[in-house]
C-alpha cells in the first residue's frame, strides 16, 4: 500500500522536458510509482494501487523540491528547523557553512572561540547576537558533533554544509589566525580538521578572501589571510574524498575578477579535481563587459581540467537599508569609519558638507565595485520613520522631497534620517530593473556555468529577504516577463544545482527519487511583499515573506507545509558528503 496518492497532478519533473499528467503514489520516503494518464486513464504505472492517503492535484503543477545552493541556515536550523521562510516557498534542500564561515569546528581547548565565532556570525552575516546565543546549543567540538546535533534535534529540511576556513584557522591558530600565517605544524592540523570533518560528512572547503568581511572586533575574518599554499593544500585536501566540492569568495565577486583571483580560483578548482561555485554574479546592462569578465573564468578553468560556475539570483531582492545600524552602505570605502561613530557624533559628521562629499566620492570611486548601485540617493524609497518631522514621508521617493526642499538627495535623506535619530528604514530602488538587464538576464542563465541561487537565506535577517526567489522567478516566468518556459525554469532550481552537488536521488521526479516534492498552483505561484517580524529568540527582528499558491511542501515524503503552514513534521535528513553525495569531477 502506498502511504501517498498524488492525482491527476501535471508533473514538470525537473529534466526540463514537456510536462505531463500523471499519478504519483509514494512510499517510505520515495517516489514509488508514476502513473502517466491520457484521455483520462492511467497509461503507464500502478495507479490503481491503494494508498493510505490522496489527493486530487489536477489544475496543479507537481515539481521536485527546490535545492537552495547558498544559505546560511547553520545556527537558526535549531530554534527553526523549518528553515522559514524558504521551505514555505517550495525549498527541500538547502547548502550551509558558505563564504567561509560554519560554526564547527570548535576547539574545546578554547571556550572562548564559541563566542569569537557568534560575534562574527553576528557582524559579517547579519545574525541576531542574542538568536545565536540562546537558540543554538554549542555542544559540539568537531564538526560531526555538530552535524549530530543538528540530526538529533530534527529539521523539516534537507541540509548539507560545507566547512569554513575561518573555523578551521581558528581551531588550528587560535587568536593568531586572525593577521597570522600558519607553520607548518598549525598548517597540518587544518588538513587534518578539514579531512575529518569530510569523514564526517562535510560537503567540502568555503572560505573567504572578500574584503568586506570583517569579524566582531571590526578586523578582516581570518581565511583573508591565506596565502595561495595554505588554500591550494586544503583544494587537494577536498579532492581526497567523494562527494565533495569547493565555494569560494574573493573581492572581484563582487564586480569583476583581477587576473590574479582568476588565476586562483583556477587553481583551486584543478586542484581539488572538483567543482568550485562562487556568489554572486550581479547582471547589469548598463555595465555589459562584467558578466563575460566574470564568465572568462570559467572558460578557463574548463581548459585547465576545473570547473568554476557563477550562482546568480533570477529576481531581485529588495534590501532595506540604514544609517543607524550595519548594512551594505557600512561596506562603501570610507563610509564604515563614520558610520561606526554613536549616533550623535555620526549625526554631525553626516550633517558636514564636506563629509558628505567625500563619502560620496568614494562611493562613486571604483573601488566601490558593484556596491556604486547603491549610492543614487534621489531613488531611495522612504521606509518607517518615527518622529512628526517625517509624517507622511513614508512611501515617497527622496528625490520627489529633495526638490520640494530645494537641496541635493543625499543632504535630504540625511536630514531625515537625523530627525529619527537615524531610525528611518530606507529601500533603496534597484538601478538594473530595466528590459535590458531582464534580456541579458535571461541569455546569462543559459550558461552552462551559470546556476540560479545566492539567496543568502538566514543571514542579513532584517535587512533582506532572498528566500522567496523560488516563487517568485515562477511566477515571473509564467505570468510576467515569461524569460524562460516552466520546465526550464523548474530545471534551473531543481536538477542543475542537485547535479552540481552530486545529490544521490533528489532534484528529479523519477521511480524510486526522494519524494522531495512541491505541488502549486501555476495560476498563482509567488511571494507576498517583505514585513519584518519578531519571532527570533531574543525577540530580535527578520524579515519575512509568505508564499502565495503553493499548496503542499513534501520532504522525503512527508508533508511540512501545507497552504504556506508548517505541519510540525520533521522529515528532513542532514546530508552527508559520499552517502548522500556523489563525486562530481571538475571537467564533468
Amino acid at each position: 500500500m502506498l502511504d501517498h496518492l498524488i492525482r491527476r497532478a501535471t508533473v514538470v519533473d525537473g529534466t526540463g522536458g514537456d510536462p505531463y499528467t500523471a499519478d504519483v503514489g509514494i512510499k517510505d520516503g520515495r517516489i514509488a510509482t508514476i502513473g502517466r494518464r491520457g484521455a483520462g486513464r492511467a497509461l503507464v504505472g500502478r495507479v490503481g494501487e491503494r494508498a493510505r492517503t490522496e489527493e486530487d492535484a489536477a489544475g496543479l503543477v507537481l515539481a521536485p523540491g527546490f535545492v537552495d545552493p547558498h544559505t546560511h541556515y547553520d545556527a537558526q536550523l535549531f530554534w527553526d528547523p523549518y528553515a522559514t521562510p524558504s521551505m514555505s516557498h517550495g525549498v527541500t534542500t538547502v547548502v550551509g557553512g558558505n563564504c567561509g564561515f560554519s560554526l564547527a569546528p570548535l576547539n574545546p581547548a578554547r571556550p572562548d572561540d564559541a563566542d569569537y565565532t557568534r560575534r562574527m556570525m553576528s557582524k559579517v552575516e547579519g545574525m541576531s547576537l542574542s538568536a545565536l546565543e540562546q537558540g543554538a546549543p554549542w555542544s559540539w567540538s568537531s564538526f560531526g558533533e555538530y552535524l549530530d546535533a543538528l540530526e538529533g534535534g530534527g529539521i523539516a529540511v534537507n541540509a548539507g554544509f560545507m566547512v569554513g576556513h575561518c573555523a578551521l584557522r581558528r581551531h588550528a591558530m587560535g587568536p593568531a589566525a586572525t593577521g597570522g600565517t600558519p607553520d607548518a605544524d598549525q598548517a597540518a592540523r587544518m588538513g587534518r580538521l578539514l579531512h575529518e570533518a569530510m569523514d564526517a560528512g562535510a560537503w567540502g572547503l568555503s572560505t573567504t578572501l572578500s574584503d568586506t568581511h570583517s569579524d566582531g572586533d571590526g578586523r578582516p575574518v581570518a581565511s583573508r589571510y591565506a596565502r595561495p599554499d595554505e588554500l591550494l593544500a586544503l583544494a587537494r585536501a577536498v579532492g581526497a574524498h567523494e562527494g565533495t566540492q569547493l565555494e569560494a569568495i574573493v573581492p572581484g565577486c563582487l564586480d569583476r575578477f583581477s587576473e590574479e583571483e582568476t588565476e586562483l580560483l583556477v587553481a583551486l578548482t584543478a586542484a581539488a579535481g572538483r567543482p568550485l561555485n562562487w556568489n554572486v554574479l550581479t547582471v547589469d546592462a548598463a555595465v555589459p563587459d562584467r558578466v563575460p569578465r566574470q564568465l572568462a573564468a570559467s572558460a578557463r578553468a574548463r581548459a585547465a581540467g576545473g570547473r568554476i560556475v557563477a550562482l546568480t539570483m533570477p529576481v531581485l531582492t529588495p534590501m532595506n537599508m540604514s544609517l543607524g545600524s550595519y548594512c551594505a552602505l557600512n561596506l562603501l570605502p570610507g563610509w564604515g569609519d563614520v558610520l561606526a561613530l554613536p549616533v550623535p557624533r555620526r549625526i554631525e559628521e553626516l550633517r558636514r558638507p564636506a563629509v558628505r562629499e567625500e563619502m560620496l566620492r568614494r562611493a562613486h570611486s571604483e573601488e566601490a565595485g558593484v556596491l556604486r548601485r547603491l549610492v543614487d540617493f534621489g531613488r531611495y524609497v522612504i521606509g518607517d520613520t518615527y518622529t512628526k518631522e517625517n509624517d507622511g514621508l513614508k512611501g515617497r521617493t527622496v528625490r520627489d522631497i529633495a526638490a520640494e526642499r530645494g537641496v541635493d538627495p543625499f543632504a535630504c535623506l540625511v536630514e531625515i534620517c537625523a530627525a529619527d535619530e537615524l531610525r528611518t528604514v530606507l529601500w533603496p530602488t534597484p538601478t538594473d530593473d530595466d528590459p535590458a538587464s531582464w534580456a541579458l538576464r535571461g541569455r546569462t542563465w543559459t550558461h552552462e556555468d551559470v546556476l540560479l541561487g545566492g539567496s543568502d537565506a538566514g543571514a542579513h535577517l532584517d535587512r533582506m529577504c532572498g528566500a522567496p526567489y523560488t516563487t517568485r522567478f515562477l511566477g515571473d516566468c509564467l505570468r510576467g516577463r515569461g524569460l524562460v518556459p516552466l520546465p526550464t525554469a523548474v530545471r534551473m532550481l531543481t536538477d542543475a544545482p542537485a547535479r552540481l552537488f552530486g545529490l544521490r536521488g533528489r532534484g528529479r521526479i523519477a521511480e524510486g527519487a526522494h519524494a522531495d516534492l512541491v505541488l502549486f498552483d501555476p495560476d498563482r505561484i509567488d511571494a507576498g511583499p517583505a514585513t519584518l517580524v519578531r519571532d527570533l529568540p531574543g525577540d530580535g527582528p527578520r524579515l519575512d515573506a509568505r508564499a502565495v499558491g503553493v499548496v503542499s511542501v513534501r520532504v522525503n515524503g512527508v508533508e511540512t507545509v501545507r497552504h504556506d503552514v508548517v505541519t510540525g513534521a520533521l522529515p528532513g535528513t542532514v546530508l552527508r558528503s559520499g552517502r548522500d553525495t556523489v563525486t562530481v569531477t571538475a571537467a564533468g
